[in-house]
């Protein structure tokens, strides 16, 4: 169904030549990323951002690609970083760190890092590869795969957040991460006894990919503070975040969110937003390429429990589409040693389910037999289990949960 969207959003729209036919027919399909890079940016060019453009309230940028190919963008300044900012200073775990001035750390993928670094790198008299994006974040990771940080880099990065620490006169700060980039940090302060040199954060925020249920119990196990989810996109920014509970809040102003099922009675639902929150770039039904579960299967987004992955990457099964989500909580539910868990596709009907352990070593043979049942009976394959050292990451900086057959 083509819906249409409110007057509000019809006048903000109008005037843009991507959305003209849609005013024109009273109908809007579903806006597909290829879309919006049609054109671009002609696609979007109204006499407003035109004006925009040259007195620089508006700005061209690239998203940082690590879910999809990058994509250009059009924005204000600081777009992304002001709502960050903003969901931080209202959220009811993160606000009284925030207004007391705790700076932020980041500790994600090597792209966001470069990312940052490329940002300044282009500003007058700036310091090529500083990893400080503002005066409240710095960013830590400058290795690809996490598995390769030697002692070295991690007492360096250990330094690093003692001195924003000791920069605040509490000595709080925020933890801004990727579960499994932290859960690898906190393995090696274990392995080599560091964690006199890690000064605790006043809240973790985990918000780059899917954190697995083992990685949030696993940081949670080991700080003594708020550890928050929160999801978004860089196009988008924040849609919603967890409480105290564990539950989802949305959190969006100057949006709405429909939920479109990827298949009939799968309960997994296409998150289509319509946002208005960049004026120069509003989005109307944009397909975000990420999957959710509601509490009764049915599309109400009030009722989103799980966040369970990307639309692209579902696994189809004899009782319907797999998604990331729903392997990691079958693995949980027979381990909670498992860390990270890769599902390799090794021929029709078969796969091979790859994992490691947050203490190195496998699991007891009763556990991987019944990771072995509980996979066939998520996926309908014959399922053979391998515990390994280390898991590759991929060329995004996250972890892929599914893998094909390897070539020959």
């Amino acid at each position: 169904m083509n819906r249409l969207p409110s007057a509000d959003v019809l006048d903000q729209v109008r005037d843009i030549p991507l959305y003209r036919d849609s005013v024109e027919r009273g109908e809007f399909p579903i806006l597909e990323k290829p879309e919006i890079a049609r054109g671009f940016p002609d696609n979007w060019m109204t006499p407003d951002l035109a004006r925009a453009l040259e007195t620089g309230d508006a700005e061209y940028v690239l998203s940082t690609g690590t879910n999809h190919a990058r994509m250009r963008l059009i924005r204000p300044p600081y777009f992304l970083l002001r709502s960050y900012y903003r969901l931080w200073s209202e959220h009811p775990d993160l606000a009284a760190s925030w207004h007391e001035g705790a700076r932020r750390i980041s500790l994600t993928t090597v792209l966001a890092t470069e990312h940052v670094a490329r940002v300044n790198a282009a500003k007058p008299g700036a310091t090529p590869g500083e990893r400080w994006l503002d005066d409240r974040t710095l960013y830590l990771n400058r290795r690809l795969d996490p598995d390769d940080w030697d002692r070295a880099e991690v007492e360096r990065m250990l330094a690093e957040i003692r001195e924003v620490s000791a920069a605040h006169p509490g000595g709080s700060y925020l933890l801004d991460c990727s579960g499994n980039h932290l859960a690898q940090l906190v393995r090696k302060v274990d392995e080599w006894d560091l964690w006199d040199a890690f000064p605790r954060p006043a809240g973790i925020v985990h918000a780059y990919e899917y954190a697995p249920l083992n990685v949030r119990a696993y940081l949670r196990s080991h700080f003594d503070c708020p550890v928050v989810d929160l999801f978004g996109s860089t196009e988008l920014g924040y849609l919603f975040y967890s409480d105290a509970d564990g539950g989802y809040r949305p959190y969006l102003h100057d949006m709405s969110v429909e939920l479109i099922p990827v298949e009939p009675g799968s309960g997994i639902h296409s998150l289509i937003v319509t946002s208005v929150r960049n004026p120069y770039m509003p989005l109307v039904r944009y397909r975000s390429g990420d999957c959710v579960r509601t509490s009764d299967g049915g599309t109400d987004p009030e009722r989103i429990v799980s966040f369970c992955g990307r639309e692209k990457e579902l696994l189809p099964a004899p009782e319907g589409p797999v998604a990331q989500a729903d392997l990691d909580a079958r693995v949980a539910a027979v381990s909670p040693r498992v860390f990270l868990q890769q599902l390799h596709l090794t021929g029709e009907g078969a796969c091979r389910l790859r994992y490691t352990t947050f203490d190195g070593k496998p699991l007891a043979s009763g556990d991987e037999h019944e990771l072995a049942l509980a996979v066939h009976a998520l996926t309908g394959r014959s399922c053979a289990v391998e515990h390994l050292g280390h898991v590759p990451i991929g060329r995004s900086g996250k972890y892929a949960w599914l893998t094909t057959q390897d070539p020959a």
